[in-house]
């Protein structure tokens, strides 16, 4: 899980940002804000840029061009099915929540449960070298983003994990290539080679979940 998020989400979702809004400074951590205060997030073509208010001082905080467009392939419908049955073997509380957090944020079950064994060998505990944490190996920067008070709390981290699985495929319209490649290297690594980043780690885990997960569609 990548700890660039936060400003990878202004990217993905221009229309979260269309025109003007306001929001605290704990929303953006990887601007690195340490109090909070209004800040307006302007978007015009295909730039972002955030400010900070100060009475009438306006401090720039951090401004983003977007890449250019990614050729994607969708892969189908069935990454948004939310109500297939998990079939592969798992103790039963984790069946429950990954499927109640599939039907909540649409994405195949199958799905997330093919990234968590992935992530973290379903280990509610687990924590990688590099601080990722919980079942759905979520950074701490990515957890607060998500409001995740506790990001060892299985249901947290399941939900908070599909939550931003869901919002890699539709940033990537539901390639599920694109879509892993960034839960794994983030999502400035796919934008910055175009595709699949050419790390050894990130297109084995792509080969790794995909295959995970196409295996269980043609479990009975």
């Amino acid at each position: 899980m990548n700890k660039l998020f936060a400003v990878a989400a202004l990217l993905a979702a221009p229309s979260l940002f269309a025109g003007e809004g306001s929001f605290v400074a704990s929303t953006a951590p990887a601007a690195k804000l340490r109090q909070e205060g209004k800040i307006v997030v302007s978007n015009r073509g295909n730039t972002i840029t955030a400010f900070r208010f100060f009475g009438n001082i306006r401090q720039a905080l951090f401004s983003l061009r977007s890449a250019p467009s990614i050729a994607t392939r969708p892969y189908g419908a069935v990454l948004f099915d939310p109500n297939a049955t998990l079939k592969t073997p798992m103790p039963g509380y984790l069946s429950s929540v990954i499927s109640e957090a599939a039907r909540t944020h649409g994405v195949d079950p199958r799905l997330v449960a093919a990234v968590a064994r992935r992530e973290s060998a379903l280990n509610p505990a687990a924590v990688s070298p590099v601080g990722a944490c919980g079942l759905m190996q979520l950074m701490p920067s990515t957890a607060r983003f998500l409001g995740i008070s506790n990001v060892f709390d299985v249901r947290e981290n399941v939900f908070g994990g599909t939550r931003y699985l869901r919002t890699l495929l539709d940033t990537f319209n539901g390639d599920l290539d694109l879509a892993l490649a960034a839960y794994n290297a983030g999502p400035g690594a796919v934008q910055r080679y175009n595709g699949v980043p050419p790390y050894a780690e990130t297109r084995a885990y792509v080969r790794a979940v995909r295959g995970s997960y196409e295996a269980s569609l043609q479990m009975r």
